[in-house]
This record gives C-alpha cells, sequence and structure tokens, in this order.
C-alpha cells in the first residue's frame, strides 16, 4: 500500500466556538510527528464504498451532557464538554499489509460479551484493514511476560464461533501487573496495536501502560474496552454485559418469588453483583416488579427500629404473606462483623475483599424473626446466581454492542489515537481520554428519577434516621 507523504490536516483541531470544549485525544504524533500515513483500505472495500459523510472527520464530536435548563445561566456560560466521534479516518497511520502486529488481552473477572469483543476485534482488524499479525494474550497481563503462555495467533477462522459462548477462551486472571515487563514484551514482540479489556483497575493499568510507551516514544497505539459487569465504568452511557447480566438477574428473583410465595413467611433473598454500585440489583428490580425491597451501597441501611428493614419486612409479610429482598454484593459491608485480618485483606486486583452480605443477612433475618416471633414459621431461601450471571453469553443487544465497541477501537487506533477508550455517550460512540475513564465512577443517583422509581415500585423506605 502505496504510503502519503504528509498527515492529512490536524489530528486534534481547536474547534473555534467559544461554546464547545472539545477533549483533546492522544495521538501518535504528539510524539512521533513524522509518521507516515495511507489511505484507508475501506476505501476500495467493494463492500462498503465510501460515500459522502462515511469518514469521519476531525470536526465530528460527541457532546457529553445534551439535557440542560436553559432558563439556567450556567448552562449558557459554561462551554458544552465534547469528545471525538468514533469511527473510520479517511487516512490511517499503520500499514496493515506490512509490519503491523496486533495483541488483544483480557484482564480480571468474566462478562458476558468478552469473547465477542475478541472476535470481532479479530473480524474486523482481518476483513476490514487486512491484518493478518493478530495475537491474544493469554491469562491476563501476565501472559504478556510469562514464559510459559506464548502469545495466541488469531484468524477469523478461529473465532467463528466465540460470541456463542460466555467466559473467555483467551483465559484470564487478575493482578500480575508488571509494568516494566509487560512493555518490555510488547516491544520485543514487535506490536504496534494493543487492545485492552477489563475493568476499573485494568484500566488504571491501561493507562500506565501508555504513558511508558509514550515515554519511550514507541509507534505503538493503546486502546482500552471497558469491561464490568457491575455498569460502574463512568462517562459512557453502559458497560457491555451489562444488560445480560439483568437479564439472567430475572431468573434468580423469579425463583426467589416463587420460593417466598410458597412458603409461610417466606423470603426470598438474591444477592447480585455489585461491588460500589448497585445498577444491577436496581435494573433487575425495576424489570421484575415482584421485589419488595432492593439494597445498593449508594443507600445506606439498617436492620432495626423504626424506619428499618425488619419493620419494614414484618409489615409486608403480615400484608402478603411472603417478600423478596434483591441486594448488591457491596451493601451493608460496614455492618457485617469482621476481624482485624479480614479488614485489611485484599484480593488479587488490591481491591478490598468482601464478606457475603447474603449470608449475613439471612441469619440477621432469622435471628430477628426467632427473637420477636417465636414458634411462627418462617422461611429464607439464599440464592447468589453471582457465577451465572456473568459467565453466560452476551443476549443479542450486548452482541451488537460488542461488535460496535470492538469496530469503534479498531478505527480510532488505525487513525493514530492512542491512550483512549471507546465507548457510548448519549447513543453516539466516541473516543474517551483514558485516563479519564480510568478516574470516573459511575454510581446510582439515590437522589434522581430512577431510584425514586424503585421506592415507588417497592414502597421501601429511604432508611433515613430522623
Amino acid at each position: 500500500m502505496a504510503a502519503e507523504s504528509e498527515p492529512e490536516g490536524t489530528i486534534n483541531i481547536n474547534i473555534n466556538s467559544p461554546c464547545i470544549n472539545l477533549e483533546k485525544l492522544p495521538h501518535l504524533t504528539d510524539y512521533l510527528p513524522t509518521l507516515k500515513t495511507y489511505t484507508n483500505p475501506l476505501q476500495h472495500n467493494p463492500f462498503f464504498l465510501p460515500s459522502d459523510g462515511f469518514y469521519v472527520t476531525p470536526t465530528d464530536i460527541v457532546l457529553r451532557h445534551i439535557a440542560y435548563d436553559i432558563s439556567s445561566s450556567s448552562s449558557s456560560a459554561s462551554p458544552h464538554l465534547a469528545y471525538l466521534r468514533a469511527g473510520p479516518r479517511k487516512q490511517i497511520f499503520f500499514d496493515p499489509t506490512d509490519s503491523t502486529r496486533a495483541a488483544i488481552v483480557n484482564c480480571g473477572g468474566l462478562c458476558p460479551g468478552l469473547n465477542t469483543v475478541i472476535r470481532e476485534l479479530v473480524v474486523g482488524l482481518w476483513d476490514l484493514y487486512g491484518l493478518r499479525h493478530i495475537y491474544g494474550i493469554q491469562a491476563g497481563y501476565r501472559g504478556f511476560y510469562s514464559t510459559d503462555m506464548a502469545p495466541l495467533q488469531l484468524n477469523p477462522k478461529m473465532v467463528h464461533g466465540w460470541h456463542k459462548t460466555g467466559g473467555t477462551l483467551l483465559q484470564t486472571s487478575r493482578g500480575g501487573f508488571h509494568l516494566q515487563n509487560i512493555v518490555d514484551a510488547i516491544q520485543h514482540n514487535g506490536f504496534n496495536q494493543v487492545y485492552i479489556i477489563g475493568g476499573d483497575g485494568s484500566m488504571r493499568g491501561a493507562v500506565k501502560i501508555f504513558d511508558e510507551i509514550r515515554r519511550r516514544k514507541l509507534n505503538i497505539g493503546v486502546v482500552g474496552i471497558p469491561k464490568t459487569v457491575d455498569n460502574d465504568v463512568g462517562i459512557i452511557d453502559r458497560s457491555f454485559g451489562f444488560q445480560t447480566a439483568v437479564e439472567m438477574a430475572q431468573q434468580a428473583i423469579n425463583a426467589a418469588h416463587v420460593e417466598a410465595e410458597s412458603a409461610v413467611n417466606g423470603i426470598g433473598l438474591v444477592k447480585l453483583m455489585g461491588r460500589s454500585t448497585g445498577h444491577i440489583a436496581l435494573h433487575a428490580t425495576l424489570s421484575s416488579r415482584d421485589v419488595d425491597c432492593c439494597l445498593i451501597p449508594e443507600n445506606k441501611f439498617y436492620l432495626e427500629g423504626k424506619g428499618g428493614l425488619f419493620e419494614f419486612l414484618g409489615h409486608r409479610l403480615k400484608e402478603n404473606g411472603h417478600a423478596v429482598v434483591v441486594v448488591a454484593e457491596g451493601a451493608g459491608q460496614d455492618m457485617i462483623p469482621r476481624t482485624d485480618a479480614q479488614k485489611e485483606e485484599k484480593d488479587e486486583s488490591g481491591n478490598p475483599v468482601f464478606l457475603d452480605v447474603g449470608s449475613w443477612l439471612k441469619t440477621e433475618l432469622k435471628k430477628w424473626w426467632d427473637r420477636d416471633h417465636p414458634n411462627e414459621l418462617f422461611t429464607v431461601k439464599y440464592i447468589d446466581p453471582t457465577y451465572m450471571i456473568r459467565a453466560v453469553p452476551a443476549n443479542a443487544t450486548d452482541n451488537l454492542y460488542c461488535t460496535l465497541l470492538a469496530h469503534s477501537a479498531i478505527h480510532g487506533i488505525m487513525a493514530g489515537y492512542t491512550g483512549f477508550v471507546c465507548g457510548p455517550i448519549n447513543g453516539n460512540y466516541a473516543y474517551i481520554p483514558l485516563v479519564e475513564v480510568a478516574q470516573a465512577k459511575n454510581e446510582v443517583n439515590t437522589r434522581d428519577h430512577k431510584w425514586a422509581w424503585v421506592r415507588s415500585v417497592t414502597s421501601q423506605p429511604d432508611f433515613e434516621k430522623t
């Protein structure tokens, strides 16, 4: 493929508008200004036939916020934050027919859609841009430098049916982040593109990898694809796999409802994923309508006394004869007794080890009933579907989402952008600086309409002591 002599225009332009604050996106030319450009091979792809508007330009942007109160002075005084829109560029900065080598790694826990993202990265790189050197890094970050796990060469035929399978066929692990070893291995293997799929810890690691590559002035693009079933990644609309997780949570809630309804004074207790945020619990509650109380990390609750959980469940059992409680795994952790050693315990990713709030709550419910209602029938059925939820294949909606994420990542990195994350903002796919996503959190706002909707559906107390 013939190289062009000059780059096409300025990569990060300054949009001349006092109303728009365009977030600058890192680009390889920031520290390698003499890089050659190439015509995008999509220009000659018979299946695309690019027409006017097909290629994204440096002036195509996506606004961070689209809802404003126009009567407020602050809405007009501050410029609107914007990001570059994702999509193919007419000029690219890698020669796909020559020496470009791509590495794909996934880190941390499982999530529906992992295999779909990997599959679509391979197929997209191969079919859209003609790459023939695509490698999967096995077992997370440590797979870059481990002598026991060589990079696995991937092609479309090999990954053809991966999207129908849960988990990750590249395997994964937590921890293993050793910056110098990882970047040395990337450089030694001649990788020019690195696709990192992972949660907030993995994204923080990706920032360090990007910074070290930039410090060494290497012609290597780095892109992060945020993966967390909890949906706790900030800025983007949602994480891939989240909708599948909510759908699977319905099965557990339905089972808990049947168990509770079939017993005298029966309580169905379901623990769902959500270490620091309660999005799965919230959305599953709204989708189910069989839930009587939803407990999430963002909303502190208490057990005893007026307005407490026991009082509420006592009324609900008296009225209906049964109740269903959904609790996110991170809720109530400050109430669970633990030893000094347990307080200091960390997992391989450096996160505090949580105790089982479901088992603790089940025990407390039984103690409460035995104390206040002796000799009365009472049953608690505890269901923990955690690993069932995260290990299933993605549903149709998440599969499509994973495809768009993968293709957006490919288009961005081929265009020379680096140190970025791709994701939908207000329904439009955009490129966001990696460091922003690594720092942002998406917590449930218990003061907004959605949480009010949960409380109106469940009639649960606000757990605010007066």
